[in-house]
């Protein structure tokens, strides 16, 4: 499969590579997106490994990303993935929030809005070790940038949207935390 993996060397390609597994074997296979099957079919996911670590280069990188897809509609959404820099959860909570202000600053409210995935997300009032954690995820910090305009096109063709994350949610805890924790080991690269 050939999606849109921009990657400068090995590293930045097993990172991505690594990314479209979690798609495919957590996000898709298990419905957590129900969005996710249609763009991982038409390949318009775009995996973008920013190799910056300092949050000045990072914000500057997510507006060239959105400059991008500004560009090249037929790509639906870009994961801007954080291998270095976001690996505390709480400096990552500061990065989503600065970002989000910066896509206001630089006229992206209402075109743009960001998803937040990290391998230690942990949701307001939960335990950490708490399954429902693991709807949010993923093996590295990772900002999802999201066409506004598709997403309420495919909220409208939806039956009852709200209840996509109390569903996600009943699921999580019906399969308990080491369900996902060996879920997101297969998504690894084979080692050859």
């Amino acid at each position: 499969m050939s999606l849109q993996r921009p990657a400068n060397d090995e590293f930045t390609q097993a990172i991505a590579t690594e990314m479209e597994h979690w798609v495919e074997i957590v996000i898709m296979k298990y419905n957590i997106c129900p969005f996710a099957r249609k763009e991982v079919l038409a390949n318009s996911i775009r995996y973008l490994v920013i190799e910056a670590h300092k949050l000045d280069q990072v914000l500057s990188e997510l507006i060239s990303e959105c400059q991008f897809l500004d560009q090249h509609p037929e790509i639906e959404t870009s994961l801007f993935i954080l291998p270095r820099g976001f690996e505390g959860f709480y400096l990552y909570l500061d990065l989503v929030d600065i970002a989000n202000d910066l896509l206001i600053e630089q006229g992206y409210e209402g075109i743009y809005q960001l998803a937040s995935f990290h391998p230690d997300y942990c949701f307001d009032g939960e335990a950490q070790d708490s399954p429902t954690n693991y709807t949010n995820r993923a093996p590295y910090p990772t900002l999802h940038i999201i066409r506004e305009a598709s997403m309420e096109l495919a909220l409208a063709q939806y039956d009852a949207p709200e209840s996509i994350p109390e569903r996600n949610i009943a699921f999580a805890e019906r399969k308990g935390s080491q369900f996902f924790i060996d879920l997101l080991a297969r998504c690894k690269p084979q080692q050859h």
